[in-house]
């Protein structure tokens, strides 16, 4: 089950690379657009972190439940807030209202989810640690 959440994941964060770089020429050629600089910054740097941190999860670097959730968080509130952006200056009408600032919000939950995620993945480390000392 993992796999397949990771894999889809995956595909998510190489997607929003991809939309991240044309948003990003298409915030060269079209004046006047320089919100859209922030959309592709936002795509181009959430979906490295995404793969990152599925490979963290992968690993145990993060616990993995929590990486998961944590990864697909980013994923969701990278696309809502540049799909606002990109919607705003092609349409010139919002996604639906409060779009970017729920995407912004969602991005900050999901790099606290990210922090929280280590925390746990720390503690169970430092405690099994603990425990291997007492048993010897």
């Amino acid at each position: 089950m993992m796999r397949r959440s990771e894999s889809a994941l995956a595909l998510w964060a190489a997607l929003l690379g991809l939309c991240g770089v044309a948003t990003a020429a298409a915030a060269a050629h079209h004046t006047g657009a320089t919100s859209l600089n922030a959309a592709a910054l936002i795509l181009l740097s959430h979906s490295p972190a995404i793969i990152a941190s599925l490979s963290a999860t992968r690993n145990q670097i993060l616990n993995p439940r929590m990486g998961i959730i944590a990864a697909g968080l980013l994923a969701f509130g990278a696309s809502l807030f540049s799909g606002d952006i990109a919607f705003r200056v092609f349409k010139s009408m919002p996604l639906f209202p409060m779009a970017a600032p729920a995407g912004g919000i969602i991005l900050m939950i999901g790099w606290g989810f990210l922090a929280f995620s280590a925390l746990v993945s720390l503690v169970q480390r430092m405690s099994t640690r603990d425990n291997d000392k007492t048993l010897g």
